[in-house]
């Protein structure tokens, strides 16, 4: 029975990931939005329902690490994972938006959920900020993206006929839409409930399975989402459904769930001293590698996916208490991220350098926007 659940989720998860993002672009093209804002806002929230539902549930049921792993764990995911192996598909070029707006939002998003943290856990009032701030950031994404349709457009939707006919491509990307969430929370459902069992019989705690297992299977939507689209050509929505999820997953999964239990979401000391912080030098990390060229190379992208390795690693080598784990701990932080800092350091400044030799400014996308 486990295996079948792990199979059909699978499947559907690659099915459901096509329709999402034909629905999805349907939509940008209906709506004069660009892919980018789509993934940003559309298909963001529609990848992030599954992180939705399990936080939400573990939050009502008491399952406090389960829930905040939930969450930290599928942000790690979403950039190391998701952006590495759709990177290793096609190398994704980054808009100059997400580098400027997008990725700092993301980095606030997540420095702001660990400040409110700290008294122990996200009060109801924290997820009301949350949520607030989530919905200010989703109306400012789609207003400033809006195109005026041409003249051409305007003229033809003025008559009753074209009127109809247009609707009618708005409403079977909606239901694309719709099709392909209903069969991304299923399919995630089925990975997360088989992995979940085998994790717990192991021996593995509520917040290692939350960060890893869940995490990962609730991140499959974004991971299906991203690669689909990848293989498409369409790596602005691949990029902008990463950087989105991250921000819905803060500000809608943490802020409802911290909204609807009686008490709020606890967080545990483990995850404020080590996961928390390594979320959001993660969301950091996106900023100078897509900076660098404003496109995510496949080398980067395979930094990214042996990082996670990595991270993961650490986390089962700590959840057995491993003998391995001192030497492991002091490879990574004596020898791997040095070297990786140093080389961030040195691209970016390369890339600075060579934007101002070439007379270029550094965060301008020459429209004045």
């Amino acid at each position: 029975m486990t295996a079948l659940l792990l199979v059909g989720g699978l499947a559907l998860l690659v099915v459901g990931g096509e329709v999402l993002v034909r629905g999805a672009s349907g939509l940008a093209r209906s709506f004069g939005l660009s892919p980018l804002v789509v993934g940003l806002t559309v298909v963001a929230f529609a990848t992030s329902t599954p992180e939705l539902a399990v936080t939400a549930q573990a939050s009502l049921a008491g399952s406090a690490g389960l829930a905040v792993g939930n969450v930290v764990g599928s942000n790690i995911a979403n950039i190391l994972l998701v952006t590495g192996i759709a990177g290793l598909i096609l190398p994704l070029a980054v808009q100059l938006p997400v580098v400027r707006r997008d990725v700092p939002v993301m980095i606030g998003m997540s420095l702001l959920l660990w400040v409110l943290s700290l008294d122990g856990g996200v009060s109801r009032i924290d997820g009301l900020v949350l949520l607030v701030l989530l919905v200010a950031y989703a109306a400012w994404a789609v207003l400033r993206s809006r195109q005026p349709p041409p003249a051409t457009a305007l003229a033809d939707q003025e008559s009753p006929s074209s009127a109809s006919s247009g609707r009618r491509p708005v409403v079977v990307a909606l239901a694309l839409v719709v099709v392909g969430v209903v069969m991304l929370v299923i399919g995630a459902r089925w990975l997360v409930d088989a992995a979940t069992d085998v994790a717990l019989a192991l021996g593995m705690s509520e917040l290692v399975v939350g960060l890893t297992i869940v995490a990962v299977g609730t991140s499959l939507p974004e991971l299906a989402t991203s690669v689909i689209a990848a293989i498409r050509g369409d790596v602005q929505m691949a990029v902008g459904n990463v950087v989105g999820s991250n921000i819905f997953n803060i500000g809608a999964v943490m802020g409802i769930s911290a909204l609807i239990s009686p008490d709020g979401v606890p967080v545990e000391a483990g995850a404020l001293r080590f996961d928390l912080p390594v979320m959001i030098a993660v969301a950091a990390a996106l900023l100078p590698i897509a900076f660098t060229g404003f496109i995510v190379k496949r080398w980067e992208a395979g930094l990214f996916v042996a990082y996670y390795a990595v991270y993961v690693v650490y986390l089962l080598l700590n959840s057995a208490g491993h003998e391995a784990l001192d030497q492991f701990s002091t490879v990574m932080l004596l020898f791997v991220l040095p070297l990786t800092g140093l080389t961030i350091v040195l691209l970016t400044t390369y890339e600075i350098v060579l934007r101002r030799g070439r007379g270029q400014p550094l965060m301008d996308d020459g429209t004045g926007s």
